[in-house]
Formats: C-alpha cells, structure tokens, sequence
C-alpha cells in the first residue's frame, strides 16, 4: 500500500513550503519525519540525527530564502529533511547508493547545499567566511550554521567562534543540543550545556527579558542595551559564571525547544533582524518521533534495515560461522592486552562503539578515554601518556586522522613516543563516500620519519601487530585494517611477535609476482588462484610493512621478476606502489611495475564490492591486469 503525505507530497523546493500557513508546519514536520522513516527503513542510513531536526529544518527553509541565505549543516548527516525539501525528494531512495545522492551536503549535488559537511565541526569557520565574504559584497544575506550531533566538542567549532565574535558579521549559529553524538557526549562542554539548559530559575528569566524587550522595542535601542546589561549580570549570577558563548562576543538565545516549529519560525525571523553573530540554544531528541530511535539512540544513529512499525532491526542471521569484523578484533584484543600490560590505555575521538572501544571501555572504564570528537587533542593527549610510559592505543578512523597530521609529527613522531595508532575503516568504506573514505594515511605517514606504517591480510596479523606494537621500547606505530568483516572464522589463535619490516612469502611463482598490503591481499589471492588454473604461475608476497619496507624481499622479487603488480586500498599517488617503486629505482632495478589502487580522484559512494571494481582491484581488475601484462610479455 502506498504511503500518503498530503502535504510534503506539495513540496519539491522551498518556495513550495513557503505557501503554507505556520500552523500547517506541525503537520509538514509529522509528514517529512514518516517519509524519513519509510525510506530509510528500506535504504539504511544515517537516521536518528535527522529526525532530530525535522522541525528545525522546516523552520529555516520557511523563514529563510535559501539557497540565496546560505545553512550549512555540522555534522552533514543531520541534512536528510534538507535534502527531501530541497528538489532531491524524488531520488532520496538512491541516498547513499552507488551513482545516487551523497548522504551529505554537497556543493556538486545542490545549489541548496552550501558547504560540505561530513566531517565535524567545520560549519562555524565556513559560515563566519560566507559571511564576511556577503558583507565585503554589500550583500544582505543570512547566514546560518546548524552545529550539533556532539560537533560543537572539536576544537575548530571554538576557533571559528573565537574568530566570529569579534567580526561583527551577520552570522546566525544555532546549537542543536541533543547530547550525542554517535555515542553520548562527553566533557566539560556537555556539563555547561546541561547547567543552562536545566536552570529553570534562568530560563524563567530568559523568557520573561525576551517578552519585556518586546514591549520596550518602541522605547529605542538604548533601553534594550541597559535592559540586556541588566540581563546579563543577573544571568551570570543564576549560573554562577558567564555565558560562554557571550564572552566569545555571540548574543546568545535560548534554550528553546527544537521541535516547536510554528516557535520557532517566530524566533528565527526575528532572529533575521538583529544584526552581528548570533547563537540560538535548541534543546532536540535525537530520533524524535520514532520510539526505538529514541530509546536506543547510539544503535538507531544508522541502524540499518529495521521494521518501521515495530522499529525492530532487520538483521540476517548467517546459516553457518562467519568472520568478525575487524572493529570487533580489535577491540576485544585490546582488552586481551590491556589484561596483560598494566601500562596500555586506549583513547578514542568520540568513536567508542563506532571502533569497539566500548569493549574496554565497559570492562576498564579506568584506562579508556572518550576525548569528544577531537582529533587532534586525541593525538597530543595520547602523546603525553606515553612520554610517562604508558603505551595509548589510540584509535581513529583513516579518515579523521587527517585531521590531527601536525600531531603526529610534532607531537609523537618528533619525539619518538609510543604511540599505537589503530586506524579503523582504511581505504574505501563504501556508502558514506568521498568525505569518509580512508585513501590517504598510507601516502600521508610513510612520509614521517620514526613511523611505522603496517596493515595486516587478516584478523590473526592484525591481533600480532597490536601485540608487537606494545612491547616494551617499541616506536610511534600506524596499524590500518578496513571497514567491515575479515576473513577468519578461527581467528583467536595465541599471540606471537611479527618481526618489524618483514613482509611474508604467500606463494612462489615465476611468471609474475604480487605483491600486496593488507585485507586486499585476500582478493589478490584469489585472483592468483585463478591464473594458476589457467597456467599462469604467480608469486604472491604479503608485505605487512610499508614502512620499513621489506628490502631483503624486494631485492629478491627484483632479481626474479620482470613484472610485478602491487595492490593496495588506498591512493595510488604516494602509497604503497610508489614505496616499492621508489625503492627498485634507488637500488638500480629495471622491473615493470603495474600499480593497482585509488586513483588520483576523489570516489564517490557505494559497496566496497562497487568501488573496489570501480578503481581496478577487485579480484577481476587483479586477475585482468595480471592477464594483461603476462600478455604483453609474451607478445614481446
């Protein structure tokens, strides 16, 4: 049967929205929550943080005149309503799949979308540039940035509002305060969010100021100014300490309710009107409107496929033992050594679950650190432990690590600190595309001196390199495994040291050799097993270590070999190839190298299956390539 919205099926651009009453809104913001729920149902994603800010999205749409006034969207993923009321409701059921629309803002995709957003914290600084840029222009444009999903704890968000306070531009930050983010918030900013927001006595206070200015708004704006004045020493006084966001120089407003929409259309227009940087306090429920994403809003942040009526996951119990995911290896490991050396602590940017930190984190609450999504405080944080001696498994997702590179190297590489970098999700993760796929920490850490750069084939070399990289007197380390399921079923096998900088014979051959780093090595396997039942004889060396390459192997496979191919998930420019070629050209060898892996180009979302074809090493780009190039030797 098919689903009716009586309304939102009216809307395709926000032009459409803006001919109904406000009154209307309540029932527009029922609909588009439902025709969330429906299609993301069926076509997982990002679901919980959407349906926080439904209201919020009708809102902003009504009130503004997008996409002239400019939202951006912190973290993207809260951007599903935006989408669907912005001319891309027709294709939401392509959100996230291979050749559809992106899962976040994208400038290519939407003139509505004004900035990319699928990393955190990045909407203040982009907003406060849009707006000076509208201000140098002589433009009267609105600009809003919506930071929330646990964004407001990375570092730049207090950059970009330092900077903003004292630029008098006409910018508007709206705080969507849930009190998660994938997990649930945590520190310091969290607390000083819960004091306003559960000061009855200030919001009474708040409320009764806001309706006094409304009637003094005829007396001038000199009785406002010593109205706000008088406001602002009793708030200090009932919160006992200023207001944080107004010594950064922003008018703060609020709390109010984020899912008030007719409220909030009043607020926001009067918001319009009053010049320099703003910030509005919403208090929102992530999963609002969908008791099991309310209930369980970490598991319901992408559930996957679930019953939109019972809001039951959809989960397809395998008929025989599967693999774990590497997540799970990890995290289980990491508890397995923690048992064994009272000096490793784990620290995770606000990923605990995301990398199965929780694990430890349940069992050693005392030893494990959820620093909020900041990366870069994650790196120096985990730096200091190890210049006192403990060994910090720092686990960040390939991705994110970009973010904290000056860390790495001043604060870790520089100093030679032990730090054990776990690199979850490493090169393509699939669905959520370009702004999460791990494609350069190969490229970007090799290039480090005093790193160790090392990805395991399975789930038994990743156990062993975490065990290798906490031995005493051991060196700052990056361990890269991808996103999602391994190839052992028979995985806990007992820890044993992998020697650092040797790589492994997998098979030997003599027609051709390849030569692989980490899980894609599965695939390269099984395209040499084809190749041998068609007579082709191929060599297969699992190198383990980009850095220190294995010399000793590559001056054998040198000598031997006139072709070699090199596999890697991850960017072809500075990666793992160019390491191997690097070192033949150095060492005066003469062999043809054909490089498999991320070209120089950002790839778009779908399967890893997809992408894996898309660039050339799946086990049919493997097995084609190699092909080709025994051909072409035999043809000369």
């Amino acid at each position: 049967m098919s689903v009716s919205y009586p309304l939102l099926d009216q809307i395709n651009y926000p032009s459409d929205l803006k001919k109904l009453e406000p009154e209307q809104l309540v029932q527009l913001s029922n609909e588009l929550r439902q025709f969330i729920i429906d299609v993301v149902c069926e076509n997982p994603g990002h679901l919980g943080a959407s349906l926080g800010v439904v209201e919020l999205t009708v809102a902003l749409h009504y009130i503004f005149n997008t996409p002239e006034d400019r939202i951006i969207w912190d973290v993207g993923h809260q951007a599903y309503g935006h989408k669907i009321l912005t001319g891309r409701k027709k294709d939401f059921h392509t959100n996230r799949k291979y050749k559809g629309i992106s899962g976040f803002p994208k400038r290519s995709e939407s003139e509505y979308d004004s900035f990319g957003t699928g990393h955190s914290s990045t909407s203040i600084s982009a907003a406060l540039g849009m707006a000076i840029a509208s201000q140098k222009e002589g433009k009267d444009r609105q600009v809003v940035a919506i930071i929330g999903d646990g964004s407001l704890t990375g570092g730049l968000a207090f950059e970009g509002m330092n900077n903003g306070g004292i630029q008098k531009s006409n910018l508007l930050v709206i705080l969507n305060d849930n009190n998660i983010a994938i997990d649930p918030n945590v520190g310091a900013m969290k607390e000083y969010l819960l004091d306003i927001t559960t000061s009855k006595t200030y919001n009474k206070f708040k409320n009764d100021i806001w309706n006094l200015l409304g009637r003094l708004d005829k007396l001038g704006p000199k009785t406002r100014s010593a109205i706000q004045k008088i406001e602002n020493a009793i708030k200090a006084t009932l919160l006992k300490q200023s207001n944080l966001f107004e010594s950064l120089g922003f008018r703060y407003f609020g709390p109010v309710d984020g899912h008030d929409v007719v409220y909030l259309t009043k607020l926001l227009s009067d918001l319009k009107d009053i010049p320099g940087p703003k910030l509005l306090h919403c208090i929102t429920v992530k999963g609002k409107g969908f008791t099991a994403a309310e209930e369980n809003q970490t598991l319901y942040h992408a559930p996957g496929a679930f019953d939109k009526t019972t809001g039951k996951r959809i989960v397809i119990t395998p008929d025989k033992p599967t693999p774990p995911k590497y997540q799970e290896v990890f995290g289980r490991t990491l508890v397995e050594l923690a048992s064994m050396n009272s000096r490793i602590v784990g620290v995770t940017p606000a990923m605990a679950s995301g990398c199965s930190m929780n694990i430890m984190m349940e069992l050693m609450p005392d030893r494990t650190f959820d620093v909020g999504i900041a990366e870069q405080h994650a790196v120096t944080f985990s730096a200091g432990l190890a210049a006192e001696g403990y060994v910090p498994f720092c686990n960040i997702y390939s991705s994110f690590m970009q973010r904290a590179y000056d860390q790495i190297i001043h604060d870790v590489a520089l100093q030679n600190l032990q730090v054990v970098f776990c690199l979850d999700r490493g090169g393509l993760v699939g669905d959520d595309g370009a702004t999460h796929h791990g494609a350069y920490d190969i490229a970007y850490l090799r290039s480090i001196p005093n790193m160790v750069v090392a990805a395991p084939m399975n789930e038994e070399e990743l156990r062993n390199m975490m065990y290798t990289a906490q031995l005493e007197g051991g060196a700052p380390i990056s361990i890269r495994y991808p996103r999602g399921a391994g190839v052992m079923v028979d995985w806990i096998k007992p820890l044993t040291q992998i020697a650092i900088g040797k790589g492994q014979i997998l098979k030997e051959g003599s027609d051709i050799a390849f030569l692989t780093i980490g899980h894609i090595g599965n695939l390269a396997a099984t395209a040499a097993n084809r190749l041998e039942s068609e007579g082709i004889s191929v060599a297969h060396y699992n190198m383990r270590f980009v850095k220190p390459i294995d010399e000793e192997l590559l001056k054998i496979i040198g000598q031997k070999f006139e072709t070699i191919i090199t596999v890697e998930d991850g960017c072809l420019p500075g990666g793992f190839g160019s390491a191997v070629v690097e070192w033949l050209n150095d060492n005066k060898y003469s062999t043809n190298v054909i490089r498999l892996g991320i070209p120089d180009r950002f790839v778009e979302h779908g399967t890893q299956q997809q992408l894996y074809k898309e660039c050339g090493f799946d086990a049919e780009g493997i097995y084609s390539s190699a092909k080709n190039a025994v051909k072409q030797k035999i043809l000369h």
